[in-house]
């Protein structure tokens, strides 16, 4: 049998069908409709795995765990976990993924590419979602609600992680001094602490900054740029970093959501809690070195020390 030949790209296929998917490929057409949500695919094969979504089924099975996955692909990617196999690996760096998709999103914080940039502010980002969950900081959308409290949050992860403030769980514990986080990102932070590496270290003070604080790195080396990307939707002011804007925003918003419940009082900052926690504990645990004296809270403690 002889092999036909696209029209698109002169390759060459077995079958007459081959050609035909190849040229949408290249014309971009999506003739596979799905009837349930109108969205549209290449190839029929794509639309059938799709369509699985709508019937809630799950046929691939973990044989480790039990969990069960709606395609084969995601069932074997899951199984990489119990194998602790990463058969994608980065060159460069040496780190290596379970999915390709996530070597893919890697390589690009190399190459500092992102591909689906913000319309509002011209920032890019390496992923779509990350994008549209950007674009709620615009918007002020947030459709993840607190059922405790009322408050909102672009991300259900945010969500998730703010309702351990009213259950008061930190199910994250550092390995070595057993100390717990609500958030893994607070652990990795802390578990530097124990090394004590810094390999960040700003060429213009010589400060230097840990592994996982590299973000704060760039927003301390913006100190001496003076560069502030960042702007507030509400007063047009301009910050260092996306953490400051969050603080200025509760001037804005008046929102004080670090709750202490002993006497109901609410804070805009974390830091502001702790102090007035000292209050009602007495604890002192700022302590001058030279007389002895102590201070419950730490800009108290500073102003004392200047008097030496």
């Amino acid at each position: 049998e002889r092999p036909t030949v696209s029209q698109e790209g002169g390759q060459r296929f077995s079958q007459t069908s081959e050609v035909v998917v190849n040229e949408q490929l290249h014309d971009g057409e999506k003739p596979h409709k799905c009837l349930e949500c109108g969205k549209s695919f290449r190839q029929s094969g794509t639309l059938i795995s799709h369509q699985i979504i709508h019937m809630g089924e799950r046929p691939n099975e973990c044989g480790e765990c039990g969990k069960s996955f709606r395609q084969k692909f995601l069932l074997i990617c899951h199984q990489r976990i119990h194998a602790r196999e990463r058969p994608y690996q980065y060159g460069e760096c040496g780190k290596s993924f379970r999915k390709k998709s996530l070597l893919i999103c890697h390589w690009r914080t190399h190459t500092r590419e992102g591909p689906y940039e913000c319309g509002e502010c011209g920032k890019s980002f390496r992923r779509k979602t990350l994008l549209i969950c950007h674009r709620r900081t615009h918007t002020r959308e947030g459709p993840y609600k607190c059922g405790e409290c009322g408050k909102n949050f672009r991300k259900k992860s945010l969500l998730i992680c703010h309702r351990r403030t009213h259950t008061r769980e930190r199910p994250y514990e550092c390995g070595e001094c057993g100390k717990s986080f609500r958030k893994k990102s607070l652990l990795i932070c802390h578990q530097s602490t124990h090394t004590r590496e810094r390999p960040y270290e700003c060429g213009e003070c010589g400060k230097s900054f840990r592994k996982q604080l590299k973000s704060l790195y760039i927003c301390h080396q913006r100190s001496h740029t003076g560069e502030r990307p960042i702007k507030c939707p509400e007063c047009q002011k301009r910050f260092h970093s996306s953490s400051n804007l969050l603080l200025h925003l509760r001037i804005h918003t008046d929102e004080r959501p670090f709750l202490f419940p002993e006497c109901g009082k609410g804070f805009k900052q974390s830091s502001t809690l702790v102090t007035h926690q000292h209050i009602h504990t007495g604890e002192r645990p700022y302590k001058c070195p030279q007389r002895g004296k102590s201070f419950s809270v730490h800009s108290s403690f500073i102003r004392h020390q200047r008097r030496h």
